[in-house]
C-alpha cells in the first residue's frame, strides 16, 4: 500500500491516507482489466488484445500525463521503457529508480493500450474511451499531485482547457504564463520526447537553455 504524500503537510489524517491508497490500487486494477476499445469501442475496436498500461499514484507528487504505451511498452507492460522513456529521464534528470518509484511519480497516459499504426508506421492517437471512462475518477484519487506534465496535444487538451495553444510547439513556448496562471496542481507541457522529434529539438534550442533547467529544478524540488 502506498503511503500519502498529503499526510506529511497535514492535509489528510491517516485514515484517509489508507483509504485513498486502498480504493486507488482497486479502480488501478479494474482500469488494468478493461477492454472497452475491444467491445464497445468508439469507432473501429482495437485490433489487437487489449494491456492497459498506467502507474497511478495516492503519494506522488508529480503526474506525467503522457499519450499512449508504444510498441516496446505494450510488451514490457511498464511505462517509458523505450528510447523516449530514455529522453524524458534525461529531460527530468532522474535516474531509471527515481522515475519508477511509485511515491515519487505517477504516470497516467491518455490511452492506456497501444493503440497500433498507420500506414506509415507511426503510432495512432490515443484510444478515445480511455479518457471519458477513467480519468476524472483517477485524478480523484492522486490528492498530492501537484505537478502535471502534460505530453503532447491530447494531454494539454484534456489538462489545460483553453490554456492550450493552437499547436504544442506554440503551447510549450508559452509555458512561463501556463505556468504562472495554473489553477491547482501546476502545469508544465512538453513536446513528446519521441526520436521523431529530435528535429524539433534543434530547431528550438530554447527549450533545452531556459524549460528544462527550470523543470529539473521543479522536479528536484518534490522528489528530494
Amino acid at each position: 500500500m502506498q503511503q500519502c504524500a498529503a499526510l506529511a503537510s497535514g492535509d489528510l489524517q491517516p485514515a484517509e491516507c489508507r483509504r485513498l491508497s486502498v480504493e486507488l490500487d482497486r479502480f488501478a486494477a479494474t482500469v488494468r482489466a478493461c477492454r472497452i476499445c475491444v467491445e464497445n469501442p468508439i469507432g473501429k475496436p482495437l485490433r489487437h488484445e487489449p494491456r492497459p498500461v498506467l502507474r497511478p499514484s495516492s503519494s506522488a507528487r508529480i503526474l506525467i500525463a503522457s499519450q499512449a504505451p508504444g510498441t516496446k511498452v505494450h510488451l514490457s507492460g511498464m511505462p517509458f521503457t523505450d528510447a523516449s522513456g530514455d529522453r524524458l529521464r534525461n529531460w527530468l534528470g532522474v535516474t531509471s529508480d527515481e522515475f519508477y518509484d511509485i511515491e515519487k511519480f505517477a504516470i497516467v497516459p491518455m490511452g492506456f493500450c497501444f493503440p497500433g499504426q498507420d500506414a506509415k508506421g507511426g503510432d495512432l492517437p490515443p484510444r478515445r474511451e480511455c479518457a471519458p471512462a477513467w480519468r476524472a475518477p483517477l485524478m480523484a484519487l492522486m490528492p498530492a499531485i501537484d505537478l502535471v506534465l502534460t505530453i503532447g496535444i491530447y494531454a494539454q487538451s484534456w489538462h489545460m482547457g483553453a490554456a492550450r495553444r493552437p499547436s504544442v510547439t506554440e503551447t510549450v513556448m508559452d509555458w512561463r504564463a501556463i505556468w504562472d496562471n495554473s489553477v491547482g496542481p501546476k502545469v508544465l507541457p512538453l513536446p513528446h520526447p519521441s526520436w521523431r522529434n529530435t528535429g524539433w529539438l534543434k530547431q528550438n534550442p530554447w527549450f533545452e537553455m531556459d524549460l528544462l533547467p527550470f523543470l529539473r529544478s521543479e522536479i528536484r524540488y518534490r522528489i528530494a
